[in-house]
């Protein structure tokens, strides 16, 4: 049986839950109801139950044998690893591991204890023919945690995916609008529900989940700046698209205070200032499930992450753009702030890329100022001779072929 109650960290409910294993052993599990503290607390004990009613305690090591089937494995795998890790991170493994992996090996019937590096790497070779390489590489990471997990409670002796041969990743060439195209972006997007979203995402290059999941406690007028601490995000599970609420950003370095500058502080009191004004017009019709988001609409609604997805494309396609996805103005604001000399490491906070070689790896192609001052450098340093001479040296070069067919003809 799950025990729990509420309590108040940093401001917000947390679901604290607690059982006991077949060793008689207590854990406690804390979850995020989402709800700030004010205001909310029946929303909350709500929240509380339901966890409560739906939480499974994970499986116990015992459940599992080295010579069961490695498919069987995978799946039980997943229900332990279920409450600890992200629930975006337990869709994108369920995904995979239910609609790739877990069928193939089934077929091959090798056991956990049996399973073989060949094996693996026959299974990537299979799945080349119709995948790209980028999709077997996140296969091999998810098959690499699962035998992680068996090698450190003992099933397996090995991490035999640490002898596989992953493939190289794709040749990613991100699309993005130069100055000028992103101008005419905001001129077919004004006055519609895009506008302020696509401003955003173009202006602080915010991933999509981090523009719907933008909060008013994220905003702060009278300091001048905007804090990237939360997302929404849509997912699969269990065949169903789910939409996930996280008080905390992508990663750590997804954390990021950023300067509200004077034309975005105008644009986000004009929203706050509509949405008082729709509140009071509703009445008791508007929806307060959504309060306190910025992006919602006339009765409350929260913008779905769906919408910009599905919706942003095709709207620009018909105002005669070119094809791209939301997530390229965030490319595009990468571009643009290369384009005006600043330099990849301030882009990656900007960003807030967790690691300096992701935004190295896809932007650097694009860092024509450093180049340049490389090569600036390169001529203060260096001093080299005049180009004078190079005109009679291929005139004598010249002159020499000239004789030599002379020769060969005679």
């Amino acid at each position: 049986m799950v025990s729990g109650h509420l309590q108040v960290k940093k401001g917000y409910y947390y679901a604290v839950l607690s059982f006991y294993d077949s060793k008689n052993k207590r854990h406690v599990k804390y979850i995020s109801t989402g709800l700030p503290e004010k205001g909310n607390k029946r929303k909350a004990e709500a929240e509380l139950a339901r966890i409560r009613s739906t939480y499974e305690p994970p499986k116990e090591v015992e459940d599992l044998s080295s010579d069961m089937p490695f498919a069987d494995y995978l799946l039980q795998w997943l229900d332990i690893v279920k409450v600890r890790i992200k629930i975006a991170t337990y869709a994108s493994y369920e995904s995979m591991v239910k609609s790739a992996i877990e069928p193939y090996f089934r077929k091959k019937g090798y056991t956990l204890r049996g399973l073989e590096a060949r094996h693996i790497q026959q299974f990537y070779t299979e799945k080349l023919k119709t995948v790209k390489p980028n999709s077997v590489i996140h296969y091999h990471a998810v098959i690499h945690q699962a035998l992680k997990y068996a090698m450190k409670t003992d099933l397996v002796p090995q991490n035999v995916a640490m002898k596989v041969d992953r493939p190289k990743k794709n040749d990613f060439q991100p699309v993005f609008l130069d100055a000028a195209e992103l101008q005419k972006l905001f001129e077919i997007i004004k006055g519609t529900k895009l506008e302020l979203p696509v401003l955003v995402a173009a202006f602080y290059g915010l991933r999509r989940g981090e523009v719907v999941g933008l909060k008013w406690d994220a905003i702060d007028f009278k300091r001048g700046a905007i804090t990237i601490k939360r997302t929404v995000t849509s997912v699969q599970l269990d065949g169903k698209t789910q939409i996930i609420e996280q008080n905390s950003a992508k990663t750590k370095s997804s954390l990021r205070t950023l300067p509200l500058v004077g034309s975005f502080r105008e644009y986000f009191l004009q929203v706050k200032e509509a949405q008082e004004l729709n509140k009071k017009v509703c009445g008791n019709c508007y929806n307060y499930e959504y309060d306190g988001f910025v992006f919602v609409d006339e009765m409350g609604k929260r913008m779905q992450p769906g919408y910009l997805t599905s919706y942003f494309p095709k709207f620009i396609q018909r105002h005669g753009m070119r094809k791209m996805c939301f997530h390229d103005l965030r490319h595009s604001c990468a571009s643009l702030l290369l384009a005006n000399g600043v330099p990849l490491k301030q882009i990656q906070e900007w960003l807030g890329h967790s690691d300096f070689s992701t935004t190295a790896n896809i932007y650097a192609h694009l860092d024509y100022s450093s180049k340049l001052s490389s090569a600036q450098a390169m001529v203060g340093g260096l001093t080299l001779p005049d180009a004078g001479g190079f005109k009679s040296k291929w005139s004598e070069m010249s002159d020499e072929a000239k004789a030599a067919d002379t020769e060969s003809e005679g």
